[in-house]
């Protein structure tokens, strides 16, 4: 007998244990990400041919410890390698794993070859050859910690490679995983099957491969073993020969039933392709299919429902998948009672949409995500229609009650202020109860939920599960289509936070305020390109541009300029850091038709700009950041340390009877009086004069002054 190592998934050795057991092996040992254990040479053929959950399986022929390279290369050297194959065999060395002095794979994979050449040369025999693209033969070193085990891979690759697919959709499960997945999911071969976002279908051809007695790797045309000296040709070609029968046969015996539903007609299609080369084609029903809209196919009756839905691993994606998951669980319990549903996902709180709760669960990595299946038996008991409304349609229940009734009665009262306003835009909550720590502002008929971050006494679970139960109520209450709701996290950043992109998608709308209309984009930065909380402080430079030379230092994306440009300014000019900052100002500009030579935009360091610049105007807004240590600017900034330096400056560029409208975000901002006076500048506070109602909750969101010369 033989010593071997099965390697799999973590979370696996003990499933891949049961069909070594099954297959033959004997002495079988759970280790960590695999299973040892001992065989003949045929049952080992037996167990390559038929393991399912098994990605490599390994002969081993040396255990040895490795301190260093040196360890590594004589415990590599010790075993007689042309024992085992010829100088005509193309071999690759695979290294896996690193330790303190091993610490790249790349590395211990020559001193391996170099052991494995020098064994040859030294036997006065040619040299193996080294082939990276078409090797007949892989070599396999596993390397934990101070351990190596040595030996050859039976397989020559992947075991997950079945043949059967040559395409997929996004993100695809691995057939070993599928296949896992399959066996604990409650399956039976006499059960009908349903994966209704069944992509490139791979769960389904696993679950069809093992009814029909389909041996997993009957598609692979050579194997890693065939390369060995002492391969038993007649055992394997045996061995082969009784699961080519099986393969054959075993289809038209399968009475189970399967069946496909995906949305992407191109995935569907590749499905039911994949189907056919496993050659479970006519086992399985594919059709075009929402999982939202699902009913059960004719029959299917207590069946198990099986998928891998999307897991929303980039935040955006989760207001979607919050109604996907919800859809779904209602289609589940409506249609499937008596079924038992298998779900597998990374995202705990987007299962909690389904509102089922699981029997069971096993939890399984996929790659470096931390997933969990999670079987709920589907009760008739559990399904409330709702009176009055369409068939199919169900009660549900009302998500965060607290958070919703507050976002009710925000709205009923700020959607006829903003009508009688005629704003499009404006906040509908913010923070106003301590455990929704987020803001809801409306733009048109989109939402953009922005979280602020949890204190980090919260647990971050609870904190995941608290925004997920905002999001689900938001749409609850508002009924606004999911792929109109926006999440975005704010934290507390140094310079400002919008300069920071988010993705490159453009995708941009435009809004009215007050009679200006302004750009605004909702996805790709973590502001939108407008401050609601300025709105007033923005027409109030409107009412007071008349017929001035204005000026708006910290531009951004020019709201400021447009308004004062709407209201008669006689010039503008908009200075900001950023170019894409500058060209968004100019189209905004363009949006209400100011274009012309009056109206100037310099992309320049506001501060060693207003050092340099010798210009004068009537009427000066700037809105700086709180803090500012960019690496674009020459110098850091703190708006509470640098202020009166700021209005030394602007004193200067200040023309006679001139205002200065000073803005800043920083909460207990204390305005410097006495070296103001010094300066010969007085200072009005008008705070609370430019906040809206929309904000009225946080009264320090924003400071606000208008600063002209003293009077004598």
């Amino acid at each position: 007998m033989n010593q071997y190592l099965a390697i799999t998934s973590r979370g696996l050795e003990n499933l891949l244990a049961e069909e070594l057991e099954q297959l033959g092996a004997s002495n079988i040992q759970v280790v960590h990400a695999g299973v040892r254990f001992k065989a003949e040479q045929a049952t080992a053929y037996r167990c390559c041919l038929w393991v399912r959950t098994a990605s490599r399986i390994i002969q081993v022929l040396s255990e040895f410890n490795v301190r260093d390279d040196m360890d590594l290369y004589l415990g590599a050297t010790a075993i007689n390698w042309p024992d085992y194959f010829g100088s005509d065999t193309r071999i690759i060395v695979d290294f896996n794993g690193t330790n303190r002095e091993i610490r790249n794979s790349q590395y211990g994979a020559m001193k391996v070859k170099d052991a494995i050449v020098d064994r040859f040369t030294k036997a006065d025999l040619r040299r193996p050859s080294i082939d990276r693209e078409r090797p007949e033969l892989r070599i396999h070193m596993r390397l934990s910690g101070e351990k190596g085990v040595l030996g050859l891979d039976m397989a020559g690759s992947g075991l997950h490679q079945r043949g059967y697919r040559s395409e997929s959709g996004k993100a695809p499960l691995r057939e070993t995983h599928a296949a896992a997945l399959v066996m604990k999911s409650g399956w039976t071969a006499e059960k009908p099957m349903l994966d209704p976002m069944c992509g490139s279908g791979t769960l389904l051809i696993e679950a069809a491969m093992m009814a029909a007695d389909i041996a997993p790797g009957i598609k692979r045309k050579r194997w890693g073993f065939e390369s060995i000296k002492d391969f038993d040709k007649e055992a394997w070609l045996e061995i082969h020969a009784e699961a080519k029968v099986k393969a054959r046969r075993g289809p038209s015996k399968v009475e189970t039933k399967f069946f496909g539903r995906e949305m992407d007609r191109r995935v569907l299609s590749i499905a039911r392709d994949n189907a056919g080369r496993a050659g479970v084609k006519d086992l399985i029903d594919f059709e075009y299919g929402d999982a939202t809209q699902l009913t059960a196919p004719e029959g299917f009756s207590e069946g198990t429902i099986l998928c891998n839905p999307p897991y929303g691993e980039r935040l955006g994606t989760t207001p979607e998948l919050i109604s996907l998951y919800t859809e779904f669980g209602n289609r589940l319990k409506l249609a499937f009672a008596g079924s038992t549903a298998a779900i597998y996902s990374s995202n705990n709180e987007l299962l909690s949409c389904l509102r089922m709760r699981a029997d069971k669960q096993f939890k399984l990595r996929n790659g470096a995500l931390d997933c969990v299946l999670k079987s709920y038996l589907i009760t008739a008991g559990g399904v409330k229609q709702v009176e009055g409304q369409e068939e199919g349609q169900l009660e549900e229940k009302q998500v965060a009650p607290d958070f919703a009734n507050r976002l009710k009665k925000n709205i009923t009262k700020l959607n006829k202020w903003a009508k009688k306003e005629g704003l499009e835009c404006y906040r509908i909550y913010d923070a106003d109860l301590p455990n929704y720590n987020a803001a809801i502002d409306k733009y048109k008929d989109y939402l953009v939920i922005q979280e602020y971050a949890a204190p980090k006494s919260v647990p971050e679970e609870t904190a995941r599960r608290r925004i997920m139960d905002i999001l689900r109520a938001t749409i609850q209450v508002t009924g606004v289509e999911n792929n109109k709701v926006i999440l975005k996290v704010r934290e507390r950043q140094k310079g400002k936070s919008q300069y920071q992109k988010l993705s490159s998608a453009e995708r941009h709308m435009t809004v009215n305020e007050y009679g200006v209309e302004l750009k605004v984009n909702l996805y790709d930065y973590l502001d939108t390109g407008l401050f609601l909380d300025h709105r007033i402080t923005r027409r109030k430079l409107g009412e007071m541009a008349q017929g001035k030379d204005f000026l708006n230092l910290f531009a951004y994306t020019g709201s400021a300029t447009c308004h004062a440009a709407c209201g008669g300014a006689k010039s503008t000019t908009t200075v900001d850091m950023s170019n894409t900052y500058l060209r968004w100002a100019q189209e905004n500009m363009e949006l209400n038709g100011k274009v012309g030579r009056e109206h100037e935009f310099i992309q320049a360091d506001c501060l060693q700009w207003l050092q340099e610049v010798d210009d004068t105007f009537d009427l000066i807004f700037i809105d700086p950041p709180t803090f500012s240590n960019s690496k674009r600017m020459n110098q850091s900034f703190d708006v509470q340390r640098d202020h009166i330096m700021l209005m030394e400056n602007l004193k200067r560029m200040l023309r006679p009877n001139g205002q200065i409208v000073f803005s800043n975000n920083k909460r207990h901002f204390k305005m410097d009086f006495e070296k103001l006076e010094v300066l010969g500048l007085h200072a009005k506070n008008i705070s609370d004069k430019t906040l809206p109602m929309d904000f009225g909750r946080n009264k320090q969101i924003h400071n606000c002054w208008i600063i002209t010369h003293k009077e004598d």
